[in-house]
């Protein structure tokens, strides 16, 4: 059983969060807390797999919260915020911090909207539990269907695939680990590089902060994807929380739809979905490249990636945070190259090159 404990000023959200969770044969709520003092006397009595960790509370933030634990006994930890525009930066500095993923704050919704959250919340605790540890765990029964990327796209025929132009396009997905994994990644990019395409696992509302914090940083244009932009060189397009991303073209042009739908494996948006799409409308002048993050999302996309003549590039497991994705994409036998995730962008800007 995975062990969490919840931390939060807002009992409602303490209540919602654990009956969430109390669903999973895998998880159970051993504690909670409505702020991090109260949380440090807990602590001295029982020691969680996992956090979850809300950030603006009485007495003491959640960030000193999480340095002071971070730097004494270091735990998993989830940050669980309601929107990313207030206090974003406070956010993506928790994850600097050691913070291992966000997750949306659950609301009463649609049953749908429930389920999802039990879905998403629940695999969020499975990742951060195992950051703790180098191997996979065994999969857990008793889990939702898993729907694949039929459900938006259908499969590639490959013989059907016509390609007009010779311009290069990069697609990238990543889950837990992937906000500083994608930072420590565009930050090397130079301007000129090839037009990018992004999957971060990651709730809605927040990707636009991502990629306005990248943006910042970076020597290229970051921004959260939006209907029909061009794919650029020198620019990033990061897909928005909650929707599909899929990469088209008309002529030489490519340009991106940004799409709903249901959960395809267990993520909107879905690696296999841009993947999928990448392949179709890309084919042999497309790069993909896999990175950190747990489960099989990307797998089976990276393949049919690889299957339409694109190279194909996976991050390490020493350098990953969690070698989930990467690991099946690589038992799958969709990936060229398995690098150090310092080595990605140089391999990246050599293989656009034809080098």
């Amino acid at each position: 059983m995975i062990q969490v404990m919840l931390i939060d000023d807002s009992a409602v959200v303490r209540q919602t969060l654990a009956e969430v969770l109390s669903g999973e044969d895998d998880i159970t709520v051993i504690e909670t807390a409505s702020d991090p003092y109260d949380a440090v006397e807990k602590l001295k009595k029982c020691v969680p797999d996992v956090i979850i960790l809300d950030i603006e509370m009485p007495r003491m933030d959640g960030l000193t919260f999480l340095r002071k634990l971070m730097s004494q006994h270091p735990l998993p930890v989830i940050i669980c915020s309601s929107k990313a525009e207030e206090g974003s930066n406070n956010v993506f500095q928790a994850m600097q911090f050691g913070a291992v993923d966000i997750i949306q704050k659950p609301k009463v919704g649609t049953k749908q909207f429930i389920e999802e959250s039990r879905v998403m919340i629940s695999d969020a605790v499975r990742a951060a539990h195992m950051t703790r540890v180098k191997k996979i765990a065994p999969s857990v029964q008793h889990v939702s269907p898993k729907l694949s990327a039929d459900v938006i796209l259908p499969p590639v025929s490959h013989h059907a695939v016509s390609i007009e132009t010779t311009e290069c396009v990069v697609a990238i997905g990543a889950s837990t680990g992937g906000t500083e994994a994608l930072r420590e990644f565009l930050e090397q990019l130079p301007i000129d590089c090839p037009g990018m395409v992004i999957v971060q696992h990651m709730p809605e509302h927040f990707t636009a902060a991502f990629a306005a914090r990248l943006d910042g940083i970076c020597a290229v244009n970051v921004k959260e994807a939006e209907n029909n932009d061009s794919v650029l060189r020198g620019r990033v397009l990061i897909a928005p929380g909650n929707r599909h991303l899929l990469l088209k073209r008309s002529g030489a042009r490519y340009y991106v739809e940004v799409k709903d739908g249901p959960l395809v494996s267990r993520h909107r948006p879905s690696v296999d979905v841009l993947f999928r799409s990448t392949a179709r409308y890309a084919g042999k002048n497309a790069i993909g490249v896999i990175m950190t993050g747990m489960g099989d999302d990307g797998a089976k996309g990276l393949l049919e990636m690889k299957e339409a003549g694109a190279v194909t590039v996976a991050q390490d497991e020493a350098s990953c945070v969690v070698f989930g994705m990467p690991k099946e994409a690589i038992k799958l036998g969709a990936v060229d190259s398995v690098v150090t995730l310092r080595e990605i962008a140089p391999l990246v800007i050599r293989k656009s090159q034809g080098k």
